[in-house]
C-alpha cells in the first residue's frame, strides 16, 4: 500500500492537499502529523478533528518545551531577528519537519508532501530538514507543482467537502507558535491597507491597552529566562506566560515589508509579546557582561545565524561552528532585568549580573580610583594615522579639493 507522510497543520493548503494525495497522487495511506510547538489547543483539537473526518491515520506530536528550549532560546542566545522581527514561523519549521521525519522511520515511509507555496521561504525550510534526515525522500509540494491559487484552493475544498475555516472574503492566512504568530493574504498584502483589529489575538492595540505600567523582573541563567519575578518556569510556560503579559500592554506587534529568499518583497504582520521583551532584555544583560570586542563580533555572528536561521538550515554546519562562540559567551550572561511595559513601549531600567563588567568605583565622576592623568599618553597618539594622513594631505595636495 502506497503510504505519504502530510505535514498537516490543519489550515487551507494543507487540507486540501489530503484528497489530492490520494486522488491525483495514487496514496492509498495517507498519514498526517501535527507538530504542536505552541498553536492554541482548539488549533490541535481542529486538526485532528479535520483529520478524522478525512480519514486519514493520524500523529499529534506535542513539541513545546523541546521548541522553547532548543529553538526559541538559541534564537534568544543569538539575539535571532530578520528585517526588523523576531524570527518565528522560520525557526518552527526545522522541527516540524524532524518531527514528521521521526513519524515517517517508525512506519516505514519514505513518501512526503507539505502544503507550502512556491512564493514562500517554507518549502526551502521543510524540505532541506527533511531531505537532510532522510536523503531517499520522494517530497511532493502540491500547492507549488500545481501553481494554485488561494481561491482555487477554497473552491476545490468546498467540491470536495474539506472542512476550512477560510472565505473569498476573509482569506488570511494564520501561523502561530510560542515565539509568534504571523498574519498574511487577502487585503494584508496590500501595503498601504491598515491591518484590522480583527486579525489580532495576542496583543491590544494602544488606545485599549492595559493603561497601568507593568513592572517586571527576568532572571536569567547562561542566556536563558528561567524565572518572571522570582517564579520559576519552565521554557514553553515562562514564554507563555509573557506572551500574556507583554501583550495586554499592546507589545510586539509588527508591520513589515519582509524579502523573502526568492526576492519577492511581502508585507507581513506579526504578534511577538514575549520574543520581543525577551530580546530587549536579553541583548541589556550582555551588554553588562560582555567586553566591547566580544559585542562587536557577536553581532556579526548573530547576524550570520539569523541567516541561516531564516532560511532553515537549522543543520548547517557553518550554524554549529557560530554557536560555538555564541554559547560560549551565554555562559556569562546571567543576571536580573528590570522593565517597564506601557502601551506598546519596553523600557530597560536595571540589570544586575555576578559577571557584569561595570565598576561604580572607576566610572563615577567622583571617583579616585581611575587615574585620569594616566589617560594623557593614550589621547595624545589616539588616532594617530588618521592625523598623519590630513597632515600629509595638506603638505602635498594643499588641503581637500
Amino acid at each position: 500500500m502506497k503510504k505519504v507522510v502530510l505535514v498537516y497543520s490543519g489550515g487551507l493548503d494543507t487540507s486540501v492537499c489530503i484528497p489530492l494525495m490520494r486522488e491525483e497522487y495514487g496514496y492509498e495511506r495517507v498519514i498526517t502529523v501535527t507538530v504542536d510547538v505552541g498553536q492554541p489547543a482548539s488549533d490541535i483539537a481542529q486538526a485532528e478533528a479535520k483529520a478524522k473526518a478525512m480519514s486519514t491515520e493520524h500523529y499529534t506530536v506535542d513539541a513545546k518545551n523541546e521548541f522553547a528550549r532548543e529553538f526559541c532560546f538559541a534564537a534568544l542566545h543569538a539575539n535571532g531577528d530578520y528585517q526588523g522581527y523576531p524570527m518565528s514561523t522560520s525557526i518552527a519549521r526545522p522541527l516540524i519537519a524532524a518531527k514528521a521525519v521521526e513519524v515517517a522511520k517508525k512506519l516505514g515511509a519514505t513518501a512526503f508532501a507539505h502544503g507550502c507555496t512556491g512564493k514562500g521561504n517554507d518549502q526551502f525550510r521543510i524540505e532541506v530538514a527533511i531531505r537532510s534526515l532522510m536523503p531517499e525522500a520522494t517530497i511532493h509540494a502540491p500547492v507549488r507543482e500545481r501553481n494554485m491559487t488561494r481561491s482555487w484552493e477554497i473552491e476545490y475544498a468546498l467540491k470536495h467537502n474539506v472542512p476550512i475555516q477560510q472565505s473569498l472574503e476573509k482569506i488570511w492566512s494564520i501561523d502561530e507558535n510560542l515565539w509568534g504568530r504571523s498574519i498574511e493574504g487577502g487585503r494584508l498584502e496590500d501595503p498601504d491597507f491598515a491591518p484590522p483589529e480583527e486579525i489580532f489575538q495576542w496583543t491590544k492595540g494602544t488606545e485599549t491597552a492595559t493603561p497601568t505600567v507593568r513592572e517586571l523582573t527576568l532572571s536569567f541563567k547562561d542566556g536563558s529566562p528561567i524565572a518572571i519575578d522570582g517564579h520559576a518556569l519552565s521554557p514553553a510556560a515562562l514564554i507563555i506566560e509573557l506572551n500574556k503579559i507583554a501583550g495586554e500592554h499592546g507589545i510586539g506587534r509588527i508591520d513589515v515589508m519582509e524579502d523573502r529568499m526568492l526576492g519577492l518583497k511581502v508585507r507581513e504582520n506579526y504578534e511577538c509579546p514575549a520574543a520581543t521583551v525577551l530580546l530587549k532584555a536579553h541583548e541589556a544583560l550582555e551588554a553588562l557582561v560582555l567586553t566591547r570586542e566580544e559585542r562587536r563580533f557577536k553581532k556579526l555572528v548573530d547576524q550570520e545565524w539569523s541567516g541561516l536561521a531564516y532560511e532553515g538550515r537549522w543543520f548547517d554546519p557553518l550554524k554549529d561552528d557560530l554557536e560555538g562562540f555564541i554559547n560560549k559567551t551565554q555562559l556569562r550572561v546571567s543576571g536580573d532585568v528590570r522593565l517597564k511595559l506601557h502601551r506598546g513601549a519596553c523600557q530597560v531600567y536595571g540589570r544586575t549580573s555576578p559577571w557584569a563588567l561595570y565598576s561604580e568605583e572607576l566610572a563615577s565622576f567622583d571617583s579616585t580610583g581611575f587615574d585620569q592623568r594616566l589617560s594623557t599618553g593614550q589621547v595624545q597618539n589616539f588616532a594617530l594615522q588618521a592625523r598623519m594622513f590630513l597632515h600629509l594631505e595638506q603638505k602635498l595636495h594643499g588641503g581637500h579639493q
